[in-house]
């Protein structure tokens, strides 16, 4: 660099069209003022109970009330906040509701999913998958074969109607209220796979009260003979369950110790899906410390 060579500063850079302001405010990392009183605004519409009147919507984040209506006005017009003309209250724009939906249709969970899969596989060095519960059939949408020499191999057509003996519809099955689960059952029936599968809806429901307090599934030997699976749920940015992930490994390597690496392992997964999806924003230790 040349002695006595100079560079604007970003507000002289603006002035004379090098960079915004917001530019150097992003590199910064600072934030726009007024932006962060305009998303401030729309978090207490969203937390309201009901139509917000003025005066409440500027006490509530601490502005004055010209300077409140004026960022409500642009919002208004905008579509993302609602206006009642006879209460002159105010609501949640139909625009909230159509960027929500529009980034509903981006996802594919297979590949925000996969990424996750790689690393739960790469950590445990077991079968890895990725099942949704479609109607009442438990569909595989992806899966990762384990590495090592002696491996689980799966029944994918069996497994459609066997959500109440397998890791992964369990940790499904374990979040929906008890009348889906009782139509799930019935739908499928209580198919006997080996002498350890639950066959009565009484031992299910206990089962799965087990899975909720655990936060993951087992099928143990329960689907296969000889194979241990661990399941967990993965939920979207409302906190519903739309899936499941799960990690299938020999009996013979499905001691105590490994087991619960491996339980520890497939929570983290589920939970780093289900941030990708906006769910959970706390991720629990990898070695489930």
């Amino acid at each position: 660099m040349d002695a006595g060579v100079t560079f604007p500063s970003v507000a002289e850079a603006a002035a004379v069209g090098a960079v915004s302001p917001e530019m150097g405010a992003e590199k910064s990392g600072r934030t726009i003022q007024s932006i962060e009183r305009a998303l401030d605004l729309l978090d207490i519409l969203a937390a309201a109970d009901s139509e917000m009147a003025l005066g409440e919507i500027a006490s509530k984040c601490r502005l004055n009330a010209s300077t409140c209506h004026h960022l409500l006005a642009t919002l208004v017009k905008r579509g993302y906040v609602g206006r009642n003309r006879r209460t002159r209250a105010y609501f949640l724009g139909g625009r909230i509701t159509e960027l929500s939906n529009r980034r509903l249709k981006q996802f594919n969970l297979v590949d925000i999913a996969m990424p996750e899969l790689r690393q739960l596989s790469d950590k445990t060095g077991e079968s890895v998958r990725l099942a949704v519960l479609q109607g009442y059939a438990l569909v595989t949408l992806a899966k990762l074969e384990s590495r090592l020499p002696v491996r689980v191999g799966t029944d994918e057509l069996g497994k459609a109607n066997a959500a109440h003996a397998t890791a992964d519809g369990k940790a499904i099955l374990a979040w929906l209220p008890e009348a889906e689960i009782v139509r799930t059952i019935a739908a499928n029936g209580f198919t006997r796979f080996t002498e350890r599968t639950i066959t009565t809806i009484a031992a299910l429901i206990e089962e799965l009260r087990l899975v909720r307090r655990n936060g993951c599934a087992i099928d143990n030997e329960e689907f296969q003979p000889g194979v241990v699976c661990v399941g967990a749920a993965i939920r979207d940015h409302s906190g519903a369950v739309i899936g499941a992930i799960s990690c299938s490994m020999p009996a013979m390597r499905a001691k105590a110790r490994s087991r619960e690496q491996v339980k520890a392992a497939v929570k983290f997964c589920a939970t780093a899906i289900s941030e990708r999806l906006g769910g959970a924003k706390s991720l629990p230790a990898q070695d489930g410390k």
